[in-house]
């Protein structure tokens, strides 16, 4: 129990050193008043959320240099331990080209290592970094913005040295140096951080796979024509973009024919997704079909009665039926030789007519020849 409440005691201490030494990672109550007259008040809010870490040669950055008792040595047993007197100063150095979240995790990972940790972090400049690495996507100017407004960040020194000496780390009143274990050589075949891992200043942090500035170089190049595109489409020229005028135009017609394959791929993704309703859907409709086809294409369907009407009145225009005057004539002269029609009936077919006609023309030749042999007798 004792135990306990020692630990939560110096717990305490510690807390109440910390906000009394540190005035830049201090505590502090704002009144704010809103527009409409109420009143918010803001407890324990750290100070470089709210605004940039200092670099190095501004005052509040000079204040709390000031204010730490170098003579004090932190070494890394100690500062494990929690019992250090004061704020620990932990340095990290790099380019922090394209600042991305490998970087933020590095930089979280050195604030993490202790309790009380003041992280002072090193950015090179162009001259030193185009010199020993190579070119830089992003200026030197760009880069110290870019590292100052991350949240783990209290102080940012500005054209970090290279190589660490004594008179940078007494300067700036280094205790520690935080970088990843891999020897850092350049290509040189000396680790720059050799002499700082013999004293005991040196703390590893772990590297974040597959994320590096020169990854992402690597995509931009490999993938350098659509980027061109995309800024051209954006507004950019094909002067700021470096690029001639026939491929500023090569790349224009191909921007266009890629947005419509890309058109074309979403639609027939969409035909696919809908495919199965479709399928489904005929299968419900084709018996509607079917009996729909037999009704209008079947034997007994409307097109053939319809063919067979238009046979009918074909057939009837053809052979149109005898006049009037003439079916008189041929029915009372019928009804007075022969007797064989009736004379309401309809005029016989004309096969009928002439097999008529040539029974009376045999009559009319037997008769004569009757008469013929009455007088010989």
């Amino acid at each position: 129990m004792e135990a306990s409440v020692s630990s939560s005691s110096g717990a305490i201490s510690r807390k109440r050193v910390r906000e009394e030494t540190s005035p830049v990672r201090s505590s502090v109550s704002t009144n704010c008043t809103s527009t409409n007259g109420l009143s918010k008040s803001f407890h324990a809010v750290n100070a470089s959320i709210c605004k940039p870490a200092p670099f190095s040669d501004e005052p509040d950055a000079i204040l709390e240099r000031d204010r730490c008792d170098y003579n004090v040595k932190i070494t890394v047993a100690l500062a494990k331990s929690g019992n250090a007197p004061r704020p620990i100063r932990v340095y990290a150095d790099g380019i922090y080209d394209l600042f991305h979240q490998g970087h933020a995790r590095q930089l979280m990972q050195a604030k993490s290592l202790f309790q009380n940790v003041y992280l002072i972090v090193g950015v090179c400049s162009d001259e030193l970094t185009h010199k020993k690495k190579g070119k830089t996507v992003m200026s030197d100017a760009e880069r110290y913005e870019a590292v100052r407004h991350c949240r783990y960040v209290d102080e940012v020194v500005r054209d970090a040295p290279w190589e660490l000496d004594d008179e940078f780390l007494s300067k700036h009143k280094i205790d520690l140096v935080a970088h990843d274990e891999e020897p850092y050589t350049t290509g040189s075949g000396v680790d720059v951080y050799a002499h700082l891992k013999e004293r005991g200043m040196f703390v590893a942090t772990e590297r974040t796979e597959g994320v590096s500035t020169s990854d992402i170089v690597a995509r931009i190049v490999k993938d350098y024509d659509m980027y061109v595109r995309r800024n051209l489409a954006r507004g950019y020229s094909a002067k700021e973009l470096n690029v001639s005028f026939l491929r500023e135009k090569k790349l224009m017609i191909q921007e266009k024919v890629d947005k419509l394959k890309d058109k074309s791929k979403k639609m027939f993704e969409t035909i696919d997704e809908r495919k199965t309703d479709i399928i489904c859907k005929w299968e419900e409709k084709s018996r509607d079909f079917i009996d729909a086809f037999l009704l209008l294409f079947g034997r007994e369907g409307r097109l053939h009665h319809m063919f067979n009407e238009s046979k009918g009145r074909l057939m009837h225009a053809l052979s149109p039926p005898v006049s009037p005057g003439r079916a008189t004539r041929e029915g009372s002269t019928s009804s007075s030789s022969s007797g064989d029609y009736d004379d309401t009936s309809s005029p016989p077919p004309k096969a009928a007519r002439y097999e008529r006609y040539a029974r009376r023309r045999q009559k009319l030749e037997n008769s004569s020849r009757d008469c013929s042999d009455d007088d010989d007798n």
